[in-house]
């Protein structure tokens, strides 16, 4: 018979995007328990369509509560959790079943956060805990996390992630989010997540602010340390305070030494900060190449909250345009040729009116 698996989700109004979850997960799991706080539209339908059971839930600011009313209900040895703004891009079968048959852990996937950006839309990875037998629960009020002492083991499941393109969902989060950093006020993770909140409504300043904080009192232990660390160079680029970056960056070269993404930002810091004041800096041009040059030795290399492109396209596109402004255009052409054979359609554009 083999082991039993649910699909277990909380929604609310999410008409436009369910049936999309649904299609790609339905395949995979024995059973869809789908937990509703309180859609206007037609979400029960399209979960009804798809044979879930449905049950209504009264929000209460607690995504751990809603969770976990929607785990007791669940009737089998183990459960998938998926957001609805989520789907499952992979052919998993295979490494599902073998996971829940043979392994006492909690499955990490991959998700991959679309967003927009500056040079337009990136993607980030990261690897959430998804899977898991069905005595685990939920806790936290927001970025609720699953509490075992299970180990935790990546399998090869992933997931696209479009949500962060729904900014009322940033709204929602934030007064929670306040809430709890009111009551962990030297907590990392909580100031990490609602910069990023901040962030995705263009309020940077305060993004800056939360990411100071969290820099301050992480210990460089926790999975997310890099992101804080990448994130803060962003925000103190956004909002033009560029005091701080230089002794941040000579302070994690060593931490960072196999992370893009830091290398990326840094070289972009570094052009912000002669741009600013290029008499008094200057001298640093020459780390604008090398930072690149770095980034794009160490690769996409799958790393948590690697943003892709920034060991590939993105750096190869801004190493082009650096060459380019400092008037070395063979090696410019190079790097927008070589961006271009990935598809990346800035480099395309350059190298068409470079013609």
């Amino acid at each position: 018979m083999g082991k039993r698996l649910s699909l277990i989700m909380i929604v609310k109004n999410e008409a436009v995007l369910l049936q999309r979850c649904l299609e790609s997960a339905a395949k995979y799991v024995n059973e869809i328990v789908i937990v509703d706080t309180g859609s206007t539209d037609h979400t029960k339908e399209i979960a009804l369509a798809f044979n879930a059971t449905v049950y209504d839930y009264g929000w209460n600011n607690d995504f751990s509560a809603a969770r976990n009313f929607a785990l007791d209900r669940s009737t089998s040895d183990w459960n998938l959790v998926l957001d609805a703004d989520e789907f499952i891009s992979n052919d998993c079968a295979e490494a599902i079943r073998d996971f829940i048959e043979n392994k006492e852990a909690i499955g990490k996937i991959k998700r991959v956060d679309k967003f927009s950006g500056p040079d337009g839309i990136n993607y980030e990875q990261i690897y959430i805990s998804r899977l898991f037998p069905s005595s685990c629960r939920y806790s936290g009020k927001i970025h609720e996390q699953i509490i075992s002492d299970l180990p935790r083991v990546i399998i090869d499941v992933e997931i696209q992630h479009d949500g962060y393109f729904h900014q009322s969902k940033n709204e929602r989060n934030i007064p929670i989010l306040l809430e709890v950093i009111k009551e962990n006020p030297l907590d990392p993770y909580f100031h990490f997540q609602i910069a990023k909140e901040y962030r995705g409504l263009e309020r940077q300043e305060e993004a800056l602010a939360h990411l100071k904080i969290a820099y301050t009192n992480m210990t460089h232990q926790e999975s997310y340390a890099p992101s804080i660390i990448v994130n803060l160079i962003y925000a103190i680029i956004a909002t033009g305070q560029l005091g701080e970056g230089i002794q941040i960056i000579d302070r994690e070269l060593e931490f960072l030494n196999e992370y893009p993404d830091f290398f990326f930002v840094s070289a972009l810091y570094l052009l912000e900060l002669i741009s600013s004041d290029p008499e008094q800096y200057g001298g640093l041009v020459s780390l604008i190449e090398k930072y690149y040059k770095k980034a794009l030795e160490i690769g996409d290399n799958g790393r948590e909250g690697s943003v892709l492109g920034t060991g590939s396209y993105a750096t190869l596109h801004n190493l082009g345009v650096f060459y380019e402004v400092t008037g070395r255009m063979v090696e410019a052409k190079d790097c927008y040729a070589q961006a271009a054979e990935m598809n990346y359609p800035p480099s395309i554009e350059r190298l068409a009116g470079m013609q």
